[in-house]
């Protein structure tokens, strides 16, 4: 049984979709507690004041009945409250009548550190907003949604995840004053999870891969590491590797509960590094794309940090992709057959 998800939306568009498939059918999902998520992502020290503009809150148009899914593709949205000050410049169809409000004018300043350059390149435009949209962090909101409900599933069979990030205000402060930018670390663990998610058979089945891979897929993130990932590199052998007792359990967690690409029923422990946000309130050097001379990149409203937020992001992706091989694994219909499944194969390795 495969868990799959695609997502769709620009950041200024209408509304932002996902669509997840291979959910069993009779999950509790909880409006509140994915809005919650989705609040949770638009906070924290150095956001920028958009976050105020939109209070995000998930949408359900399919696979959903009174609270219950229905073993079809579940169909989310989140809107972008903001779009009515860009109903022109982001209009899916040519405009009727003269141009207003914001996203009126092409963009040619690219911005280092951004999609902005290689997608206009990529893709043959003329307009860096064609590129921007979509390539910005805004479309996270939908796959936070995704993840909460990823979360709930999880919970069926006793795995918890959750993200941390620790934030130093004063230089966030100060970055802010200096009209620059920061980026971070953050954690995310994941408690209960039984060992042999994920396989050894092909690499894009280890657990460890996939999920470097997920949050490789975050915007920003420039490095991944699972349990003590490099500092395993200057240690011998000796030091590095987790000791089994005579319980099955290991005496430590450097590996971060995964072995051989699968986990290994310890603690999941991966950590995400975060770049400094590319778009500067004072901007750096770049090229205008219409007349090939200097010129600074494109200023538009920012955050100084999102480190807080990348913490949300992550828990949601390494929630997401856990759920995948957990259904992989224990697979059903209905979430009693995959729940049994887990009973049974928890019983059978004990």
């Amino acid at each position: 049984m495969n868990l799959e998800l695609a997502s769709a939306g620009e950041s200024h568009g209408p509304a932002l979709v996902a669509i997840l498939s291979g959910l069993p059918a009779g999950l509790v999902l909880d409006k509140a507690a994915i809005d919650a998520d989705l609040r949770r992502r638009q906070q924290g020290y150095g956001r920028s004041p958009r976050q105020q503009i939109e209070t995000d809150e998930v949408e359900v148009l399919a696979g959903l009945r009174q609270g219950r899914t229905l073993g079809t593709p579940l169909a989310l949205v989140v809107r972008n409250r903001d779009h009515k000050n860009w109903t022109w410049g982001m209009s899916p169809w040519p405009p009727e009548g003269e141009p207003e409000g914001k996203g009126t004018k092409e963009v040619t300043l690219p911005r280092p550190g951004h999609a902005d350059l290689a997608g206009v390149q990529k893709y043959g435009l003329s307009d860096v907003r064609d590129a921007l949209e979509r390539a910005s962090a805004r479309h996270t909101a939908v796959h936070v949604a995704a993840g909460a409900v990823a979360k709930a599933l999880l919970k069926e069979i006793g795995i918890e995840v959750r993200g941390s990030a620790d934030v130093d205000e004063a230089a966030i402060d100060a970055a802010r004053k200096d009209q620059d930018t920061l980026g971070g670390i953050v954690e995310v663990r994941a408690t209960g999870v039984p060992p042999g998610l994920g396989s050894y058979a092909r690499k894009e089945d280890r657990l460890d891969a996939r999920l470097a891979a997920a949050l490789m897929g975050i915007q920003a993130v420039k490095g991944v590491e699972i349990g003590d990932g490099f500092a395993l590199a200057e240690l011998r052998g000796s030091e590095a590797h987790d000791e089994i007792g005579t319980d099955r359990r290991r005496m430590s967690n450097r590996a971060g509960g995964i072995e051989g690409g699968m986990s290994n029923s310890e603690e999941i422990v991966v950590r995400a590094g975060m770049k400094p946000l590319p778009t500067l309130m004072k901007p750096l050097a770049s090229v205008d794309l219409q007349t090939g001379k200097p010129a600074n990149a494109l200023v538009e409203r920012s955050d100084v940090s999102a480190v807080e937020a990348l913490a949300v992001v992550a828990e949601a992706a390494v929630a997401w992709e856990l759920a995948r091989a957990a259904r992989e694994k224990f697979g059903g219909d209905a979430l009693g057959d995959f729940v049994g499944a887990w009973r049974a194969y928890m019983e059978r390795i004990r």
